[in-house]
């Protein structure tokens, strides 16, 4: 590909919907556009002519009206225009002028097509005609997920690339000129295919390797050596890179891997840019990923302590960013295991090797993927069936109250009911945690209950993973054919109910200091996730997460079409509107809670609230009908 193409892909990659097309796809484009120049004031789209392309602003800006000649929107660079004309009858019914000197690419329909059928994300976002806002709004909560952005659209410039014959000098001017802070080796021909490319007059070269500032320091200055050494005497031979269609997440842990700050990104063998570890550190936002880098990186459970603000600063730029409430969820849970599992290898390197192999189990939210600012700690140990108390138990306690200890310093306080691994009740052999499974499902009484809506949201997060999934295949396989432990259960998750009284008013909490507020973990959220577990353990579902286990359940015949959906909508709206609240606490320097108060709600908040209370509400009446006690002659 010439350097012209590349540099329209490149382009292309950095807007949406284009950033999230494969490197194929691209190409495709690239290889069939047809590029046009407008002067300020010319029409580029008429009322009812023809239309068999796509409209990309590579620069410039563009009015599109309404045929009366109403103003319909403003675009301007990377923005697309004439994909609903395409998606109709190739009339075009919204004329488009170039208020700026303006260049348009040109995408020929059937490489259109060809997007929509090959790209769901793509088609998704020239299908639905949303107000440009809400779109972008769409796009930037899949952008900023690291896992699925491409380390392309983080590429905003060529990359300096010299010839290795060149002087250091000469290579320290190039960079200062470019203001870069590295510069790609190159020499002529291809010893090593992996790293070969043509230029534009059709001459072949190699990347050889890379030199940055730091080498600079240590590679020249430090070791005197002259300014007219040539610049491949000093390089590495050890060259890291990544291909521009690999994501955000690959490119940071490459880094991480290799204890690398710079990365050169390839298109296939031709470098397209160098990214460095401070472009991926401020791009991320909602994974948490460079945090819990810096938990790993911790020696002691002092220095686990002093990152605790760093997670309430990533909470409130997460939100502040866009994220829903799955995002903030998912991030905040990846953080607290992490810094669980990094205090399970400081006590394993403080106590020795474990005596007998073990799984260190969460439950609750972190379980879920649900936690939030304002958690407890939930967890316990299920210990190898070789578990010999008198023997080992000593070794397991101690690593238990090194873990606890920890995440309490860490702030994530010990949990007020005990549950925890520092409970002998709960650090137990796989064929006692088994037995009690079993039991709360045959036999449930108030406090079986209890310990099945903490313990059936579980997963490991250290160890023999398998001690787990051991359990949940258990309860995946015992719950749906235990009626009266569904029935049981069904009626434990009716205690917390929304706040709502006659004509749909709220009903405020009366306890003192949180007088005139609505709890909504307690009133909405709890019981929403309460309600969602009895429906999972029904239809025997794996999963923990409470948007997943919705997923899982509208595939069942369980509930009516479509009320999964209503239960997933005012599931994230109860979680958003507790989030929110939360970072105004932090933002005001007060304690975060769950509680709001609904005066200082806005009014189309506030409406919205009653409406996910009323669909909670609704949900918990058919709860009771849908889970009857059995009969006695039933249960026999």
């Amino acid at each position: 590909m010439d350097v012209e193409l590349l540099e329209i892909r490149q382009h292309m990659g950095q807007f949406p919907p284009f950033d999230g097309l494969s490197d194929e796809l691209l190409d495709a484009i690239a290889e069939h556009v047809q590029v046009r120049y407008y002067k300020t004031g010319s029409d580029i789209l008429k009322f009812d002519d023809m239309l068999k392309e796509l409209c990309y602003i590579r620069s410039g800006a563009v009015e599109v009206y309404r045929r009366q000649g109403e103003l319909y929107n403003r675009l301007g660079e990377g923005d697309i225009f004439g994909h609903f004309s395409l998606l109709r009858n190739h009339k075009v019914r919204l004329p488009a002028k170039a208020i700026e000197d303006t260049l348009i690419y040109f995408i020929p329909n059937a490489i259109f097509q060809r997007l929509c059928e090959e790209d769901d994300d793509f088609a998704d976002f020239v299908e639905l005609e949303r107000p440009r806002l809400e779109t972008a709004a769409e796009q930037q909560k899949k952008s900023n997920d690291m896992m699925v952005t491409r380390i392309r659209k983080l590429v905003t410039r060529y990359p300096v690339m010299v010839e290795s014959t060149a002087s250091v000098q000469e290579v320290a001017n190039q960079i200062s000129d470019a203001q870069a802070s590295a510069a790609l080796v190159i020499d002529e021909g291809s010893s090593n295919p992996r790293y070969s490319f043509q230029d534009s007059e059709g001459k072949t070269w190699q990347v050889c390797g890379i030199l940055t500032d730091s080498d600079f320091r240590t590679r020249v200055v430090a070791e005197g050596l002259s300014p007219q050494t040539a610049i491949g005497d000093v390089i590495s031979e050890r060259l890291i890179t990544i291909q521009s269609d690999a994501s955000v997440y690959e490119a940071m842990l490459t880094m991480l891997r290799n204890n690398v700050h710079h990365l050169p990104v390839m298109y296939r063998q031709r470098p397209v840019g160098v990214v460095h570890l401070s472009d991926i550190i401020r791009y991320e936002t909602h994974s948490g990923l460079y945090l819990v880098s810096n938990i790993f990186n911790q020696s002691s459970a002092q220095g686990l302590a002093k990152l605790a603000p760093d997670v309430s600063a990533a909470f409130v730029r997460m939100v502040q960013e866009g994220a829903n409430s799955q995002m903030v969820g998912s991030a905040l849970s990846t953080i607290g295991r992490s810094f669980t599992r990094r205090l399970l290898e400081l006590a394993e390197e403080a106590l020795g090797p474990p005596p007998v192999p073990y799984c260190f189990m969460v439950n609750g939210s972190m379980a879920r993927n649900e936690q939030s600012i304002v958690t407890d700690q939930d967890n316990a140990l299920i210990l190898s069936d070789d578990f010999n108390p008198d023997e080992h138990d000593e070794y397991f306690q101690a690593l238990a109250a090194f873990v606890s200890d920890g995440l309490d310093t860490c702030g994530y306080t010990y949990c007020k009911g005990n549950v925890m691994a520092t409970n002998r009740q709960w650090r137990q052999p796989l064929h006692v945690w088994k037995g009690y499974f079993q039991d709360w499902m045959s036999n449930p009484t108030p406090e079986r209950l209890l310990h099945s809506s903490i313990f059936f949201d579980l997963d490991s997060i250290y160890g023999e993973d398998v001690y787990v999934e051991t359990l949940q295949d258990l309860i995946a396989h015992t719950a749906p054919k235990s009626p009266l432990f569904l029935a049981a259960m069904a009626r434990n998750a009716l205690n917390r109910t929304p706040p709502l009284g006659f004509f749909r008013t709220f009903v405020m909490e009366k306890d003192g200091k949180h007088n005139n507020s609505i709890n909504l973990k307690r009133r909405g959220t709890a019981p929403m996730v309460d309600l969602i577990r009895v429906h999972a353990l029904a239809c025997g579902s794996k999963a923990q997460n409470s948007f997943q286990r919705l997923s899982d359940i509208s595939n069942t015949q369980l509930l009516a079409a479509g009320v999964s959906d209503k239960l997933s909508y005012a599931l994230e709206f109860l979680c958003m509107s507790r989030i929110r609240h939360q970072v105004i606490d932090l933002q005001e320097d007060r304690i975060p809670d769950n509680n709001i108060e609904p005066e200082n709600v806005e009014d189309s908040e506030r409406h919205t609230l009653k409406d996910a209370f009323q669909v909670l509400n609704n949900a918990q009446k058919f709860l009771k009908f849908r889970y009857p006690i059995p009969t006695q002659r039933q249960g026999r």
